[in-house]
């Protein structure tokens, strides 16, 4: 029998101070161009399939499978699709830390690098990472957050960078952004989707966001105004239901009702009977 003992010898340097903030998975397979947007955070970039480009600054960057973009916090960016030559990529939202030159300590706005040969396991850490977040099985944001900062120090490792703690700002200005067009729009046809383009956000992090902001996420918020606006309406009109449910956003009666009574306790219809009583 032999056996071999490898001993860690720690140093002084620490774990990056980071918080994932969320992962997202993107797939362009036709032609899309979104204007150029920048977060308080850093996002770093895993080309997966194919060939593409970023906008960073106005400046057209071409990446393809393999590649790694670093982009920190404030820079304006954008990524570009096209129909003819479909790509994909995975993007994590990263809180906390800036991206740094180890050789010069200086601060770049964004840098790309190749992946290549032994260190392609970085794929498979992400592939665990996707997974996990995906299945979200007990204690899986941990199991993230561990897996976020082993890609962060492999990425170090293999790119020659460091990282420089940035401030943790709240986006409020975005929440309001939000708050506003919701206040404004809801009986139209809105979607997180929607929210997300408009304050250039991605639209897990807007929920994230929202709801320290407010409490709770933007679709509820969106659902409370309208149910707001639907008592309003049975009790200062004799509308039909279905009348107050077209007025208010609510995409048919039935959804209406089912929104309404999990909001209030009581059915559209029961609170008209009981605002009625009250005020006899």
């Amino acid at each position: 029998m032999s056996s071999q003992r490898y001993s860690m010898e720690y140093q002084s340097a620490s774990r990056p101070a980071a918080q994932l903030l969320y992962v997202t998975c993107a797939t362009s397979d036709q032609d899309w161009h979104s204007m150029e947007h920048s977060h308080y955070f850093s996002e770093l970039f895993f080309v997966t399939k194919g060939k593409g480009y970023f906008q960073i600054e106005g400046e057209k960057i071409p990446a393809e499978k393999n590649d790694i973009i670093l982009i920190n916090p404030n820079i304006p960016h954008t990524e570009l699709g096209n129909r003819a030559n479909p790509w994909e990529y995975i993007a994590l939202g990263i809180e906390g830390v800036q991206f740094c030159s180890l050789d010069t300590s200086s601060v770049y706005d964004y840098s790309i690098h190749k992946i290549q040969g032994e260190n392609k396991d970085i794929f498979a850490y992400l592939d665990f990472l996707i997974k996990e977040a995906k299945e979200k099985k007990s204690s899986y944001q941990p199991v993230c957050q561990n897996l976020m900062e082993l890609l962060l120090l492999c990425v170090a490792r293999v790119t020659r960078q460091d990282f420089l703690s940035a401030p943790r700002q709240k986006t409020s200005r975005e929440c309001r952004l939000v708050e506003q067009y919701i206040n404004d729009h809801y009986s139209q046809d809105i979607t997180l989707e929607t929210l997300s383009s408009l304050v250039h956000i991605n639209k897990y992090y807007l929920v994230h966001a929202f709801k320290s902001y407010k409490g709770i996420s933007p679709i509820n918020y969106l659902l409370q105004k309208r149910v707001e606006e639907a008592q309003h309406l049975l009790d200062t009109t004799n509308y039909p239901v279905t009348k107050i449910a077209e007025i208010a956003g609510f995409s048919s009666q039935s959804y209406f009702s089912q929104a309404f009574k999990r909001m209030t306790g009581i059915s559209p219809n029961a609170y008209r009977k009981l605002q009625k009583t009250d005020k006899s």
